[in-house]
């Protein structure tokens, strides 16, 4: 559907007050850029940057939004480059202070993009990694339904996007409106900036009619704002059908280039080879003609009242609000003007133009007038009350049994949620599982018929009298477990969602996104994204490594240990006996839902292990001490009656072989201590701390590798190298480093051991080499 200019209806903002405002905020925005890069000291010569141009494009569609419809249950996400724009309607709703407004990309001042966690200021949803600050909002919609579900006091506000068009070439996106789910957030509202341009040049295409297509087909409202008040009252006019039908069929950067053309340039390209266009043309002032080609719906306020207020609640909906690109300024279309900055006198004159003062670049309307009666009146709209201080349920420590016999720390992980439920089940209803479909295939499937699958409303369960069914897919809004399809991006965009519930609404839960390790990697950029904007959760990755020798190469995990070590806010662990399994979720799940929270990293394993090999002490004491070494990042698993003469430090499903190369190489006279290695994220931070940098429990490193028993050592993973080598620097000792650097082949778990030289051979050779 596409909209025509309408008039706003009765008790709207006028149309004055709205206009003023919107040149006010063109005007800030453009002068927080240029104060950051022209006026301010940047002694380091470096650029600071910033995005006048694309903020422009944005200006109309967020004056309209925030003082026209906006309610103060609603979410917005804002395009990154726009993020000057909401600074300066923040400043005019007073939720900003004007100190802030000459700090962009400043340390301590407003954020190169938006960021709910840095910002000074109320943002809804950190944007800047494109793909992922739009689609947040879907995730975000999701997690209030959810939480609404259970009793919470969570509002129904919509959940707005506001999206650059070139941002739609993200496949972030497309996975995200192609999730089933996701067709029944009737609150989910897209604004789709079609300003036709990228960072680099004007896009050739004429796409919007292709992506209409894409969403109708997802099950989306489609609305398109295309043209202001003076063309669609040209289009009246003898040759308006045609002067119509010209600009539609007109290519992209044709069209751009007439935003550059002067008006006697106008007349002779515009017109084309149809004499009744021409006719038309002929009889346009200069301003007039000047005017109408940039005259877009997305700049025109009374156009996009019209489209906000056709909004269909039940279904998620897209706006097309075709703009220009630095519309009002005079960089305005040209095709390299995304981050381009407007000159001293360039700013002056935009001053002069839009009735600012370039010597007092802040001022705020008069009281009395419109325009200030209007700010204060949209600031009482949109005031929220404080967000009420989260209360995480209280997590046990220690469940009190010790596992026995042979098993998997894959199985460990739905053991551990199903103890939950007995032990501790106030916390285990915070608990929230997600999958992209592999529930089955990662020992969910107890926790799943425990708790059922959540959805929004209750479903048939055509095969509960299925005897042989095993896996029970009962969906109802009691239901824990969100089961979502195979994109491990939307995976942890909701896993970010649901983890920042403490902090948008007081009610923290306790998220656990289970994927295979081998697409970690695939979800790290959004899931990183997610523990930036504040939301605190723990991704399982399982299975991993070349345990999963049969399945080749592809899927034998090499580097996510690697990487989840380097992660801000995370702490990573791949423990490699079910009681670690157990200890460490406790630990993690403890760390949820609160100020000073952290989110996890579990990697885990198909390899079955005896469990004896754990040697879990039964003494309560002695118990407690083994589980407060496992949760902060390893433990002495086998220790020699003399000096070792060498130390062997394995983590995860590679301990049954440092365990036997250390007893094989007793019998050769050469006694082997062995560390189990938990989290080499904490003892890389107790290293750190250590030596003054950062912090991090040092006391780790003298219980796990004391000193008086320091020795040559060797480290062996199934996964990187890379990943344990730091711990030859506790004691500048040398060191043998084994694991995985090259992609596998399928085969046998001992033949593809001996393959990447992490079996007991190669660490009894490693031992010998190092003078053991």
């Amino acid at each position: 559907m596409t909209f025509a200019v309408g008039r706003p209806e009765a008790g709207a903002p006028s149309l004055e007050a709205l206009r003023a405002i919107e040149q006010r905020v063109l005007w800030l925005a453009t002068s927080i850029v240029h104060h950051a890069n022209r006026v301010r000291s940047d002694p380091s010569g470096l650029k600071v940057g910033g995005h006048q141009a694309s903020s422009a494009s944005m200006v109309t569609i967020m004056t309209a939004l925030w003082f026209g419809h906006l309610r103060s249950e609603d979410r917005v996400s804002v395009k990154p480059h726009a993020s000057p724009v909401l600074h300066a309607v923040n400043y005019l709703l007073g939720e900003l202070d004007e100190r802030y407004l000459t700090t962009l990309r400043e340390f301590g001042g407003l954020q190169a993009y938006p960021s709910r966690s840095k910002d000074p200021d109320p943002v809804d949803y950190s944007t800047g990694s494109v793909g992922i600050g739009a689609t947040a909002p879907l995730w975000g919609a999701l997690a209030r339904r959810y939480l609404g579900s259970r009793g919470a006091d969570v509002g129904a506000g919509r959940q707005y996007s506001l999206v650059g068009d070139a941002e739609l070439d993200e496949g972030a996106c497309w996975e995200a409106i192609l999730d089933p789910m996701v067709a029944e957030l009737g609150e989910v509202v897209w604004i789709v900036d079609v300003n036709r341009q990228s960072l680099d040049r004007v896009v050739p295409n004429i796409g919007v009619p292709r992506l209409q297509g894409m969403f109708e087909a997802g099950g989306w409202q489609v609305l398109t704002v295309k043209y202001g008040r003076l063309l669609e009252e040209l289009f009246t006019r003898p040759g308006g059908t045609a002067l119509r039908a010209r600009i539609d069929a007109m290519p992209n950067p044709e069209y751009q280039r007439l935003l550059r053309c002067t008006p006697a340039q106008l007349r002779e390209r515009l017109p084309g080879d149809d004499p009744e266009l021409a006719a038309l043309v002929a009889g346009l002032d200069d301003a007039t003609l000047h005017a109408a080609v940039r005259n877009l719906g997305g700049h025109d306020l009374a156009a996009l009242d019209h489209a906000l207020g056709a909004i269909d609640d039940n279904r998620p909906t897209v706006i097309f609000a075709y703009t220009v690109k630095g519309y009002g300024l005079p960089t305005e279309g040209h095709p390299q003007n995304h981050s381009s900055l407007l000159t001293t006198e360039q700013v002056t004159g935009l001053a002069e133009r839009l009735g600012a003062a370039a010597d007092d670049p802040w001022a705020r309307f008069p009281d009395g007038s419109p325009e200030a009666a209007l700010c204060g009146a949209v600031a009482d709209r949109l005031r929220r009350a404080p967000t009420p201080a989260a209360n995480p349920a209280a997590v046990p420590t220690d469940f009190g049994r010790t596992p026995s016999g042979t098993a998997t720390t894959q199985a460990a992980l739905g053991r551990a949620l199903l103890d939950l439920t007995r032990s501790a089940p106030d916390a285990a209803r915070r608990v929230v599982t997600l999958c992209p479909d592999v529930s089955s295939s990662t020992n969910l499937a107890g926790w799943v018929n425990k708790v059922g699958v959540w959805s929004n409303r209750e479903r048939v369960d055509w095969f509960a009298d299925d005897p042989e069914t095993i896996l029970h897919w009962r969906e109802r809004p009691t239901g824990q477990h969100l089961e979502l399809g195979i994109a491990e991006t939307n995976l942890v965009g909701l896993l970010g969602e649901l983890g920042a519930t403490w902090s948008r609404w007081g009610e923290p839960l306790l998220p656990i996104g289970v994927l295979y390790d081998p697409f970690v990697e695939r979800a790290l950029e959004p899931w990183s994204f997610g523990i930036y904007a504040g939301g605190q959760s723990i991704l399982v990755g399982t299975p991993s490594g070349v345990s999963l020798a049969p399945e080749g190469g592809a899927h034998q995990s090499i580097t996510t240990p690697s990487v989840t070590l380097e992660q801000p806010g995370c702490v990573s662990y791949e423990p490699a006996f079910a009681i670690d399994v157990e200890w460490t979720l406790l630990a993690s799940l403890a760390r949820l839902g609160r100020p000073d929270g952290t989110s996890a990293y579990l990697r885990l394993s198909t390899r079955p292990v005896d469990q004896t090999l754990a040697a879990v002490p039964a003494d309560p004491a002695a118990r407690e001490h083994r589980r407060r070494q496992v949760v902060a990042g390893a433990y002495p698993l086998r220790r020699t009656a003399d000096r070792p003469a060498v130390t062997i430090a394995a983590i995860g499903a590679v301990v049954p072989e440092a365990l036997a190369a250390a007893e094989r190489l007793e019998s050769l006279g050469i006694p082997a201590d062995v560390v189990c290695v938990t989290s080499p994220s904490l003892l890389f931070d107790a290293v750190q701390a250590r030596s003054g940098q950062g912090s991090g429990d040092t006391w780790i490193l003298e219980a796990a590798f004391p000193a008086r028993r320091a020795a040559p050592l060797v480290t062996v993973h199934d996964g990187h190298p890379h990943t344990l080598a730091f711990l030859a620097g506790i004691h500048r000792l040398p060191a043998t480093h084994l694991g995985v650097t090259r992609f596998g082949q399928s085969g046998g778990l001992q033949d593809v051991q001996r393959h990447h030289g992490i079996d007991a051979d190669a660490v009894i050779r490693a031992a010998i080499d190092l003078g053991a």
